[in-house]
């Protein structure tokens, strides 16, 4: 947690603060873009990290070793210095949200995202679920590397959206995958395990009660997600509608037909020319 906090210390100070005073940003985007900025790192190095130690212990290649051998209550010291490292960095985001001063309307959202990770990596860590729970979240942090990475761009240059594109499209995989994933291991792999008996000296979980906990618990969390997903792309649908629309509104020519009335009543511009003062009504009112 230690080194977790002077590494975002020095990632703060020396590359996102010298960036911040060149482009100027608001409040808000100044908040933002210090929270994608410290995120799209952790990410790039937790995913890079990650995919070194799958293609070392040959998972990409027997996808069976997510369940075969359970319980995995053995780990090499790169796995577990991986799963430390992720918990540390986890537990370390609570006092950065007082060291980075985060708006008391944003401390909620925070909590509750910090929490689902500390759950589902501490759970995956604690049943002995690292093959599966490696897996999960290199895949979880590739597709939220690419949303940050994209937010960064985009405060960079407002125009630029393909990234959030590609990022929607490969938001839905993600979750696809996930589910996929969890019940190829724990609904099918495991359930079908000889050894399916409770016993914490060797770590044993696989029964029942606890594949369906887990089952559940990533199920909710995918789709709350994608519940939260949608809701973000509705909003950002309706900020896009609610933009354009005045544009539309301006080309109708309602405004050069009261220009024009107006300039025939009025002469040019609102006052009144010689031509209208001397028209025949005014010289009869005159005469009169």
């Amino acid at each position: 947690m230690l080194v977790a906090i002077i590494i975002h210390a020095i990632i703060q100070e020396y590359v996102l603060d010298k960036i911040n005073r060149r482009m100027h940003f608001s409040k808000t985007k100044h908040s933002k873009f210090n929270e994608s900025g410290q995120l799209s790192a952790f990410y790039l190095f937790a995913c890079v990290w990650g995919t070194f130690i799958l293609i070392s212990e040959n998972y990409i290649a027997d996808p069976t070793i997510l369940w075969r051998a359970y319980p995995h209550n053995l780990m090499t010291f790169q796995m577990k210095f991986f799963y430390i490292s992720q918990l540390a960095y986890w537990l370390h985001a609570f006092p950065e949200l007082y060291f980075q001063k985060t708006k008391k309307e944003d401390i909620p959202r925070q909590l509750v995202y910090i929490g689902l990770y500390l759950f589902h990596i501490a759970g995956a860590y604690l049943l002995n679920l690292n093959h599966l729970g490696l897996v999960l979240l290199v895949l979880h942090y590739f597709v939220e590397f690419l949303f940050h990475i994209s937010r960064l761009f985009y405060f960079s240059n407002e125009k630029y959206q393909k990234g959030f594109s590609l990022w929607a499209v490969l938001f839905v995989l993600g979750r696809l995958l996930t589910l996929i994933l969890s019940v190829l291991t724990v609904g099918f792999g495991l359930a079908r395990a000889e050894n399916q008996k409770l016993d914490f000296s060797t770590g044993n979980f696989n029964v029942l009660a606890v594949r369906i906990a887990v089952l559940a618990s990533i199920c909710i969390t995918q789709a709350f997600m994608m519940w939260k997903f949608i809701n973000f792309q509705l909003r950002r649908w309706r900020e896009h509608s609610a933009f354009q629309a005045p544009a539309v509104k301006k080309k109708p020519t309602v405004t050069k037909g009261r220009s024009s009335r107006k300039g025939t009543e009025n002469g040019v511009n609102g006052t009144l020319t010689s031509n209208v003062a001397d028209s025949p009504r005014n010289r009869k009112e005159k005469s009169s």
